[in-house]
């Protein structure tokens, strides 16, 4: 598949939030990270603002839940318009249940891992999901450094992708930027949220095109997009 970018809001103005989503026209995604201050230090938006972004913009909304008790939560999200969402598996307690109850709503379901999570014990549950989340920074503020120890966990995520021939996106979420994201790409991401990448910027479209060609040039010779 083609590299996608998911711009954050997280980086954008919040009192200017319908015009920032226009500022990224020609995005794959629109990124949504909705915190509650209890699952990470930090508190953002919820149900209504993700209503009103989906009347306010065309590009679809993929909604990253750093939430307790997702499992009550995030279809809403589904229901509220998101095309994506994503739960933390630290924090469901049930997430085959709820992938398919996201799925059932008619949103992609995805599972995000924190950087100390492993992905190999949620190898029996890919087959559930529609985008596996690994994150490159600790979930709960933007502009952190990206953290490159997380790169051997992207590989051996993708490496499972392939084992079990899944059509399942790879997304990388922290740190993502012009410098760090051919090493994703090559590790294995194919679905890059960047937020000060974009939104600290003049022009963020120009931005977001500028890294989907950094990512598209790397997957085109990296050896895991050639397999397939």
């Amino acid at each position: 598949m083609a590299a996608q970018i998911n711009p954050s809001i997280l980086s954008a103005d919040f009192a200017r939030l319908a015009e920032e989503a226009r500022a990224v026209e020609g995005a794959d995604w629109l990124h949504v990270d909705v915190m509650d201050n209890h699952f990470v230090p930090n508190l953002t938006l919820g149900v209504p603002v993700v209503e009103s972004l989906r009347k306010a913009t065309d590009i679809p909304l993929d909604c990253h839940l750093m939430i307790e008790d997702p499992d009550r939560w995030a279809p809403q999200y589904a229901e509220a318009g998101a095309g994506s969402v994503t739960f933390h598996a630290e924090a469901a307690a049930a997430p085959v249940r709820l992938a398919r109850e996201i799925r059932a709503k008619g949103a992609r379901a995805s599972m995000a891992l924190k950087p100390a999570t492993p992905i190999e014990p949620f190898e029996d549950l890919l087959p559930e999901l529609d985008m596996l989340l690994i994150m490159t920074v600790e979930p709960g503020f933007g502009g952190q450094a990206f953290l490159d120890i997380m790169l051997p966990k992207i590989r051996r995520t993708r490496e499972l992708i392939s084992r079990h021939n899944l059509q399942l996106w790879l997304q990388v979420d922290g740190g993502v930027s012009a410098a760090t994201i051919e090493r994703c790409a090559e590790a294995g991401a194919d679905v890059f949220v960047a937020g000060s990448a974009v939104y600290g910027t003049d022009d963020p479209a120009a931005a977001v095109r500028s890294l989907r060609a950094q990512a598209e040039e790397t997957m085109a010779r990296a050896p895991w997009a050639c397999a397939h």
